[in-house]
C-alpha cells in the first residue's frame, strides 16, 4: 500500500490554491471541475504520484466554510531549515502560529504554519 493524498475541503479554492502554491511552494498538478455534482477539485503537492504523496483540495460550490472539528490534528511537511521557512512563509504572507524551536521535551526543531482555512501544517526541520 502507498499513500497518494489527503483530502481538504476549502471555502475558496483559488485562495487555497495560491497559498500551497506561493507560500509553501507546491506545484498544481490538476484540476476537474464536476459542475453537475457541484464540485471542483484541485492537485497540489511537490511532485506527482505515485513518488510524490499529494494534497487534495475540495471545493463544494457554496460552502465558504467548514467547521474543523476535534478530530483533525496537522499536516507534516519537511523543511531543511524551520527557522528559514517560517521566515519565508511570513515573507509570502502565510501565518507562523507556532514559531521555529525544539520540541518540548526534545532536540527536534518544528514550527506550525495555519493555511487560509485554518489547517495546521507542521515544519519539520530535517538536515539534508
Amino acid at each position: 500500500m502507498r499513500l497518494l493524498h489527503t483530502m481538504l475541503r476549502v471555502g475558496d479554492l483559488q485562495r487555497s490554491i495560491d497559498f500551497y502554491t506561493h507560500v509553501l511552494g507546491m506545484k498544481l498538478l490538476r484540476t476537474s471541475d464536476n459542475p453537475e455534482y457541484k464540485y471542483t477539485l484541485a492537485f497540489v503537492g511537490y511532485g506527482n504520484n505515485p513518488d510524490h504523496a499529494e494534497l487534495e483540495l475540495t471545493y463544494n460550490y457554496g460552502v465558504d466554510k467548514y467547521e474543523m472539528g476535534t478530530a483533525y490534528g496537522h499536516i507534516a511537511l519537511s523543511v531543511d531549515d524551520a527557522y528559514t521557512a517560517c521566515d519565508t512563509v511570513k515573507a509570502a504572507g502565510g501565518n507562523v502560529t507556532r514559531e521555529a524551536g525544539p520540541v518540548k521535551g526534545g532536540k527536534t526543531v518544528i514550527a506550525f504554519v495555519t493555511d487560509p482555512d485554518g489547517y495546521k501544517i507542521e515544519l519539520i526541520e530535517r538536515k539534508p
